[in-house]
């Protein structure tokens, strides 16, 4: 493994742009259902690099964010845009299900209670990779 050169993580407090990119980066290694360790195989890093950008320990270089990107199979703006692609992503996705779209105008129909619980649950089954049997 190539040890990564570590940039120490910079605060700024009017918009935190590391917090975003630690955010877009734990939210794609999710998505695509991949552990740190092996999001770190992927960039040939040690894990614990991985961990240190996705807790602001650490901001990427522009030779790891190359290689997240790769890894993630995103492109670099894509990962520096953050959560929000993966966001409507997820949206494009959940409205393209038939299930999804028939039940759609019920979901108003819910308390709040019923109506968040149900969204966290689709959200976790659009998101979470299927399980091959």
């Amino acid at each position: 493994m190539v040890a990564p050169e570590i940039a120490p993580a910079v605060t700024n407090n009017s918009s935190h742009p590391q917090i975003q990119i630690a955010l877009a980066i734990r939210s794609l290694r999710r998505r695509s259902g991949l552990s740190q360790r092996q999001l770190a195989g992927r960039m040939q890093v040690p894990r614990t690099y991985v961990s240190k950008i996705e807790n602001e320990k650490a901001t990427p270089t522009l030779s790891s964010l190359e290689r997240l990107a790769n890894a993630l199979e995103v492109t670099i703006p894509d990962l520096l845009r953050g959560d929000g692609r993966a966001r409507e992503d997820e949206i494009a996705s959940l409205v393209a299900d038939p299930f999804i779209s028939e039940i759609a105008p019920f979901i108003f129909q819910l308390d709040p209670m019923q109506r968040s619980s149900l969204m966290m649950q689709m959200r976790e089954l659009a998101t979470r990779p299927r399980r091959k049997i």
